[in-house]
């Protein structure tokens, strides 16, 4: 069976063939720059998180690059949760110890530093913020989760 082609379109001088309309048209490129936003959005949201679990696999022991992967999305997700660090640093990092202390990896030298990660949130809580080796101790242990997670501990 073979298609007709739309005689009154043919009639009124077009082609025979179904156009989208200029309303259509309009409303598509209406919503390509919501739906461009969005994933933008979407995609920066995620970078942190996909950059520490792609660069992690360079770190990649005997234990295997999927081990460290798995443990530095853990610390992202732990590291963004809790009061904001800005307005209230003393309450970050008590909501920070428990969860990094929680995260389990055969990586020894990434355990080892989510340990210091935590013993220095740690240290910042139980001085209440005053402890001034405390902080930098925070800063200096974060440097090495980093190094194994990139972008994790930021």
């Amino acid at each position: 069976m073979t298609s007709q082609p739309d005689c009154g379109r043919l009639l009124r001088g077009g082609t025979g063939q179904s156009d989208p309309s200029d309303a259509t048209r309009r409303s598509a490129r209406q919503r390509l720059p919501r739906a461009t936003a969005l994933t933008l959005a979407l995609g920066l949201a995620a970078a942190p998180v996909l950059a520490a679990c792609s660069s992690a696999s360079a770190h990649a022991t005997g234990s295997g690059s999927s081990a460290v992967s798995s443990a530095c999305a853990q610390v992202a997700a732990a590291l963004s949760d809790g009061p904001d660090p800005q307005a209230d640093p003393v309450g970050y990092a008590e909501a920070q110890i428990k969860p990094l202390r929680a995260i389990s990896t055969s990586d020894s030298e990434l355990r080892t530093a989510i340990d210091g990660l935590a013993a220095a949130y740690a240290r910042v809580f139980t001085s209440n913020g005053k402890n001034d080796a405390a902080v930098t101790a925070v800063a200096t242990e974060s440097r090495k989760v980093n190094a194994i997670c990139p972008g994790t501990a930021s």
